[in-house]
């Protein structure tokens, strides 16, 4: 069973991830070809842990709810499902465009999406903070580690 703390600290990875990089993504940053390296690098580096995220409720966490007896809990459930396609397909999209090719193609369409990208999976943390963390606790998947 996972705890919430090992939850929260996914979390908090994720957003230090995040904050780490904002910092990195100027225009004047980028131009210098170590920090634009540094910027790719953790980018792909995001890429990765979000998508080991959502393949880690794919397989340990939705086929649970989805069998859950409360029609509330599946409903939920369906509900990060579906918003993951979405999710999933961005990045892809993103991936594809911007990191793919390693051409270091910094541009403000670059900035402006990625920028895009950080605000979504900061929704996305938010949401499974505010309705799914509680739910499993509430629920008894999630258990609080002890002391």
């Amino acid at each position: 069973m996972q705890t919430l703390d090992g939850y929260c600290s996914t979390h908090s990875d994720l957003r230090q991830m995040i904050h780490d990089l904002r910092p990195l993504l100027t225009p004047d940053k980028l131009r210098i070809r170590p920090h634009a390296r540094t910027a790719y690098q953790l980018l792909c580096d995001l890429d990765e842990r979000v998508q080991s995220h959502l393949a880690e409720a794919d397989c340990g966490l939705y086929p649970k709810l989805l069998i859950h007896d409360d029609p509330k809990v599946k409903s939920m459930a369906w509900g990060f499902i579906s918003s993951e396609g979405a999710l999933r397909l961005m990045f892809e999209n993103y991936y594809k465009k911007w990191l793919k090719n390693a051409d270091f193609n910094f541009s403000d369409n670059f900035l402006a999406e990625t920028h895009q990208v950080f605000e979504v999976i900061d929704q996305r943390l938010d949401r499974e903070e505010e309705v799914l963390m509680p739910k499993l606790l509430e629920i008894g998947m999630l258990h609080q580690a002890h002391a």
